[in-house]
């Protein structure tokens, strides 16, 4: 139990150094992307590639080169998933979430709180956490697909090009929202 031997020690150390090279190679190919962390397609592909990083290193009845095949493989995957929808907006749509918009021009948008699944206290701490005290100075603050919260305060707002993909957002636009808000925020700090 506390010990079977040099030999599981020695192949940990053998193949656990050539996983680790053989994946630095693949992942430097593959690029960085690979373990970006973009939407949770990419997640699952980075959480696959440590498990079969960690079976290929401590399985003993796994060989080196199938461990490799199957990193191989998943990182394969996902650079031909993200080339086919980078382009196409149909098939991104199956394979990625969309973003959601939480609030808009300082208010809470309670079909946002529910598609997202997300209370109101979910939505207050993301706010403190952008260093915010109030809504009033938020444009838009947007569950992204990767899960994380993006907020953009009136003073970040410039000319609203980054919200343009947002279904919720880009029939106000900018200038529309600094407008509903009667230019709250829009030169505070």
């Amino acid at each position: 139990m506390w010990f079977s031997g040099f030999d599981p020690i020695i192949r940990i150390l053998l193949v656990g150094s050539s996983s680790y090279l053989a994946l630095l190679v693949m992942l430097r190919i593959a690029g960085a992307r690979s373990l970006a962390k973009f939407n949770a397609f990419d997640f699952a592909v980075t959480v696959a590639v440590g498990s079969m990083l960690a079976t290929a290193v401590t399985s003993k009845d796994l060989a080196f080169t199938s461990g490799a095949a199957a990193i191989a493989l998943m990182l394969g995957l996902q650079f031909l998933v993200a080339r086919v929808i980078r382009d196409r907006l149909g098939l991104r749509k199956l394979v990625t979430a969309s973003p959601v918009v939480l609030v808009r021009a300082g208010q809470l948008l309670p079909e946002g709180l529910k598609a997202a699944r997300l209370g109101q206290a979910d939505v207050r701490q993301a706010a403190r956490q952008a260093g915010l005290g109030s809504f009033e100075n938020i444009a838009a603050m947007i569950l992204e697909t990767d899960g994380t919260i993006s907020t953009v305060t009136f003073d970040q707002l410039g000319d609203g090009s980054t919200l343009d993909d947002l279904p919720d957002l880009n029939a106000v636009g900018a200038q529309g929202m600094r407008h509903r808000v009667g230019g709250a925020g829009a030169s505070k700090s």
